[in-house]
């Protein structure tokens, strides 16, 4: 595992040209593959295939090449060097793109989690058995002061007595006060543990849904007649992450759609100068160069293209600031990542049947 074997004779041209680049980042640290996989907490046996061009690695593996290779040699990488790899992966994620592929970053994304889940309900278990240590300690506390007050109040001259025989009372009163904040806080941490598990459950199952899309399509609609002339409606799909287009690709695709994937905004604004027929727009957020309501923008000025129907998916959140501010530039709607893919495919087949409708009274 400590060397390098030869590329296969059986890659794609994507795949060997993505493989060799990789190959001369990773030699350029002058480790081995098991040394590296060691101080990434990473398989070797899944990094050497990365390295060997048999799997598609993720970006973020490629981006801690980048930077690994930056602190040995204690230097910056370039942006065109960056960017040179990046189109070498995208050839390949093109290349290489299948529902298999999609299942597996899904799972990848439920593991991770999934394993968020079940710290937070640990974590949630502790904080919940020191609470009710806690609370029982001031319980017990209460019924030693409320005897010392009851012994008072009977009797003073016993009840000085008992202040003489215990002189701990104003002890037990700081003792009881520190409990209680101790009990505010240790609440307010298993408030949040509780929070952050259902979080984690609630991405779970929308992730669950997403593999269910991919794994057990839905069933594809008769194919028309030759003497049927065939017009799909045109599905724009706009995202900047490689991983994010072949998920949303998986799980349109049993549509009876044509789906056209670019990764910019300007790429979006060139596909539309080619094609302005399309049913309807779905868009990332936070692009860079150009971010989606700039891009939104650009597309609403155009006579030819401001009807055409945009949906904002953004991994921001659905807050009123944000969602103001998708439906100010145009969009019809806002759905916050991750998706679930039933009713992303439910508002896209909406926007085609009006497309279809259309131009069938045309």
């Amino acid at each position: 595992m400590g060397e390098l074997r030869p590329l296969g004779d059986d890659l794609t041209e994507s795949s060997r040209a993505l493989a060799q680049a990789l190959r001369e980042l990773f030699e350029g640290m002058g480790v081995s593959v098991r040394r590296y996989a060691a101080r990434r907490r990473r398989d070797p046996g899944t990094f050497s295939r990365y390295l060997n061009g048999t799997r598609l690695p993720p970006w973020q593996v490629i981006m801690d090449l980048f930077a690994d290779l930056a602190e040995h040699h204690g230097t910056t990488i370039t942006a065109e060097a960056i960017e040179l790899v990046r189109e070498l992966y995208g050839s390949a994620v093109d290349a290489g793109s299948s529902p298999k592929h999609a299942v597996e970053l899904l799972e990848q994304q439920l593991a991770d989690a999934d394993r968020v889940s079940r710290r937070s309900s640990v974590r949630g278990d502790v904080l919940g058995d020191a609470l009710l240590d806690r609370t029982h300690r001031i319980a017990d506390l209460e019924v030693r002061l409320n005897q010392l007050e009851a012994d008072r109040s009977a009797e003073r001259e016993r009840a000085d007595r008992l202040a003489a025989a215990h002189p701990d009372v104003s002890d037990l009163l700081q003792e009881r006060d520190a409990l209680e904040a101790e009990v505010s806080r240790l609440g307010k941490e298993l408030r949040e543990a509780r929070e952050q598990r259902a979080a984690a459950e609630a991405r779970c199952d929308l992730l669950e849904r997403q593999l269910e899309a991919v794994e057990r399509p839905a069933a594809l609609p008769a194919a028309p007649s030759e003497s049927e002339p065939r017009n799909l409606p045109r599905i724009l799909i706009v995202d900047d992450q490689a991983d994010n287009l072949l998920a949303m690709r998986a799980v349109l695709e049993t549509l009876d759609q044509d789906l056209v994937t670019v990764s910019s905004g300007r790429e979006a604004l060139k596909a539309l100068l080619d094609h302005d027929d399309f049913a309807v727009i779905i868009m990332d957020v936070q692009m860079p160069e150009m971010d989606g309501y700039e891009t939104c923008a650009h597309i609403k000025r155009r006579p030819r293209t401001r009807d055409v129907p945009i949906i904002f998916l953004t991994a921001m959140g659905v807050d009123p600031e944000h969602s103001a501010r998708g439906y100010a530039a145009g969009a019809v709607d806002y759905i916050s990542k991750p998706f679930d893919p039933w009713a992303l495919r439910a508002k896209v087949a909406v926007f085609t049947s009006i497309y279809l409708e259309r131009h069938a009274g045309r």
